[in-house]
């Protein structure tokens, strides 16, 4: 529920398996290509690397003696290819190279999707910065009416958040490395050609080479890890952004309606936002297990008992629920359904109140600050006591009304005339859009 088809499919238990015959197979082409192994074995194991040959679930029942799923496939491409080659399959790795290997070929294959995914949700966000540069809406601090901003600022806070999530994710995905040590880090059954195998082997998948094996060195699964966690962040904040813009007392923002979307099992009024409510859901696991993979760094000697073990299905979790966040918040952004006419009735909700320190801030060379912050917050309580217009409590006030005439007041209470640098700050991110 959590993730998209096409996600699921390249995190799946056949997409792993698939990954570790792709690996073998690599493996085996390297070493052909340097005479290490005898000519053919590479063709013949890549005629029988199918998954479908190799039921995830007989893997792994045939893994639990042995602690991981590669023991059993080994033992099973070893027969698949014929007593001609099957001394070569696996020739010189440990089963962590496999598995490690088979790992960064998922995540590369599943982060493409999300790094489409991330493209399309930066371009939503871009397309709503520029259309709602100039409509004014309430900004909130701490869930109260703050100051005015527009909808294109807050786009363009969603934008920039969007972009540099991308570019953490991008930086990791270019050295999703192999791996190929053999038992213990040193490739000795390769004799003096280890490291040449290893660097072919990447080539051949696509992946890049190290200066070394990374067996228990795990900081680029981590990086991987938290830059999904980052983006799954990023995600999440929009999303919330959106469904907090949907509650009935405010109205404002709406995720896109499709039949059936957001409807209540009892409540035929109810409109819910069920993108936020998954996002949310996917977030909170999503953080949870960038922690299992930070935990997992701690790894002994040569070979980690439990911690490397640990982070296959985090990382297959992780990459599914990231996916999902992505995808689910670039729909919501490149369809979102706004109600500028709520966006304007709630600026007037404080009757005005909404522009008090620009009041203060015209007060202050004449009064000084404090002075006219005092006299300015007496007209707010005023305001809330009375119901009446903030415009009316300032212009009757003797100390206030002296200084500004109820044009001036007026002209200071026009939400439209206190944006600051928004506009600046909406072209500062398209322009990081359009570069990027």
């Amino acid at each position: 529920m959590l993730t998209t088809d096409a996600l699921y499919a390249r995190t799946s238990d056949e997409a792993w398996v698939q990954a570790m015959l792709d690996a073998e197979v690599a493996l085996a082409w390297a070493q052909e290509a340097l005479s290490a192994i005898p000519p053919g074995t590479a063709r013949a194991l890549k005629a029988v690397s199918d998954a479908r040959r190799f039921p995830p679930t007989e893997l792994a029942r045939g893994s639990r003696l042995g602690g991981n799923p590669v023991i059993p496939l080994v033992a099973a491409l070893r027969q698949e290819v014929g007593p001609g080659s099957a001394d070569w399959v696996h020739h010189g790795a440990t089963s962590q190279d496999i598995l490690d290997t088979a790992a960064m070929l998922v995540a590369a294959r599943a982060t493409e999707l999300i790094d489409q995914q991330l493209a399309s949700l930066c371009a939503g966000c871009a397309a709503l910065c520029d259309r709602h540069r100039s409509t004014v809406m309430v900004g909130r601090t701490l869930l109260q009416h703050a100051l005015p901003i527009t909808l294109g600022l807050k786009a363009a806070g969603w934008l920039m958040a969007a972009l540099e999530g991308r570019a953490a994710l991008g930086r990791v995905r270019t050295r999703l490395p192999v791996q190929l040590g053999g038992a213990a880090g040193t490739l000795a059954a390769l004799g003096d050609r280890g490291a040449e195998v290893a660097g072919a082997m990447a080539e051949a998948l696509g992946l890049a080479a190290t200066t070394l094996p990374w067996h228990t060195n795990r900081t680029v699964v981590v990086e991987l890890g938290a830059a999904l966690g980052l983006v799954s962040g990023v995600g999440a904040k929009i999303a919330w952004d959106v469904a907090l813009l949907m509650q009935t007392e405010v109205g404002e923002a709406f995720e896109p309606a499709a039949p059936g979307r957001g409807g209540s099992s009892t409540l035929p009024h109810k409109r819910n936002p069920v993108g936020a409510a998954a996002v949310s859901s996917a977030h909170r696991q999503a953080s949870a297990l960038v922690s299992v993979l930070f935990a997992s760094m701690a790894n002994e000697h040569e070979r980690a008992l439990g911690g490397w073990q640990a982070e296959w299905e985090t990382l297959t979790t992780l990459l599914r629920l990231t996916g999902g966040i992505v995808a689910t918040v670039s729909e919501t952004v490149g369809s979102l359904e706004v109600d500028t006419t709520a966006m304007a009735r709630n600026l007037e909700r404080t009757g005005g109140a909404l522009l008090a320190e620009r009041v203060v801030g015209a007060l202050a060379p004449t009064l000084g600050r404090e002075r006219a912050r005092g006299a300015v917050e007496e007209a707010v309580a005023r305001t809330g006591a009375s119901g009446r217009p903030f415009a009316r409590e300032l212009a009757e006030d003797p100390l206030i009304g002296a200084e500004l005439t109820e044009a001036e007041l007026a002209a200071l209470l026009d939400p439209a005339g206190y944006l600051g640098s928004a506009s600046v700050f909406v072209e500062r991110a398209l322009a990081a859009y359009h570069g990027s």
